[in-house]
């Protein structure tokens, strides 16, 4: 998923101050700055659900505490900044223990000091994130006979065509008709793979606007088009380390095809309105069910680009061509069916 920005509130009366602070921070294309002159209207907007707060401790209609207080009874987790011109041991140890994340002096290093803050916090939003992908990843059962059922010929081969390319990085291909279960091949690769532990991200390529696609796949700079009000990074900067799956790759029209190309030769992305190059450590699985020899016969898929991606092809077989693999599924789903609704186990006749 693309990071949302940080959104930081400064509750601050003193204008000037206010805005060297918030200046400074919105130096991070990343940050998403707002400024409050009291602590009402701070109050009266924390239904937008700010990341962090900036809390001057003398307010014009509040103290820093009282405002703290009613931050607190919202968001119990949000990180509150007391900035305050008092140096008393005694209101900080309070307010610390009141629940605010930090208490600073405000002076000429107050800029530094909450950037270093906000630093800290992003960071420790990141990791809480990755522990919360990781647990959710460990939950679900990925081995290759709980996805994909069947112990016909077709699919053991499919099986064994899995456990190759999990033993590699190499680039792979996966053709078959809608339904017969592609995505559950990329999971079953990626996830039996030395990338386990790092994202798979899915990508539906004929979900996307065409106009859409370049920036989603490869993020944009703030500024860069209308409504650009922040940098995103794209699909592939959020798969780097682990693993991109590219369904429906058949559909990508030739422009978006070119600028796919590059990415995989170069193996790096500039953002949309960016001039940096990010590099990359992606691995790369696509599917289809389209036939892409023929595309490129027809001009309408690039042939370097079908060679780049060809990697490792794995053909799934239709349900009809699996034999005795449908008796199995019935039985699989029936009883999976029972078990969610808490019914007796249902025999097939």
């Amino acid at each position: 998923m693309a990071q949302e920005p940080l959104k930081i509130f400064i509750t601050e009366d003193d204008v000037i101050f206010a805005k060297i602070i918030s200046h400074h921070l919105s130096l991070n294309p990343e940050y998403e700055v707002e400024i409050f002159p009291d602590g009402k209207s701070l109050l009266k907007n924390l239904y937008k659900n700010p990341t962090l707060i900036s809390l001057d401790y003398n307010l014009p209609d509040m103290t820093g505490l009282e405002v703290l207080k009613q931050i607190r009874e919202f968001n119990p987790d949000l990180p509150v900044v007391i900035v305050s011109g008092q140096q008393d041991v005694a209101t900080a140890i309070e307010l610390l223990k009141k629940g605010a994340y930090d208490y600073i002096l405000k002076d000429q290093d107050t800029k530094e000091r909450l950037w270093n803050i906000t630093k800290n916090i992003r960071e420790n939003i990141k990791l809480r994130q990755k522990i919360a992908d990781l647990e959710e990843e460990i939950g679900r059962k990925y081995e290759n006979n709980n996805l994909i059922k069947g112990n016909s010929p077709a699919i053991n081969k499919v099986f064994m065509l899995i456990e190759k390319a999990s033993r590699t990085n190499i680039t792979v291909s996966i053709y078959g008709e809608t339904g017969t279960g592609k995505e559950l091949v990329a999971k079953s690769i990626h996830h039996a793979s030395a990338r386990s532990k790092k994202p798979f991200v899915a990508v539906n390529v004929t979900a996307i606007p065409r106009e859409l696609i370049e920036s989603e796949m490869f993020g944009h700079e703030k500024g860069a088009f209308t409504g650009a009000n922040n940098r995103r990074i794209g699909r592939f900067e959020e798969a780097n380390q682990g693993t991109i799956f590219l369904d429906e790759i058949g559909d990508m029209d030739l422009n978006m095809q070119s600028k796919l190309l590059r990415v995989l030769q170069e193996e790096e992305v500039t953002r949309v309105g960016g001039s940096e190059n990010v590099k990359l450590d992606v691995r790369v699985i696509v599917a289809t069910h389209k036939n892409l020899q023929e595309l490129v016969r027809k001009g309408e898929f690039r042939e370097d680009l079908y060679y780049r991606l060809l990697g490792l092809p794995i053909n799934l077989p239709p349900l009809r061509e699996r034999g005795n693999d449908i008796a199995l599924l019935a039985r699989f789903f029936v009883d999976d069916f029972c078990q969610k609704n808490k019914m007796k186990k249902l025999s097939i006749t």
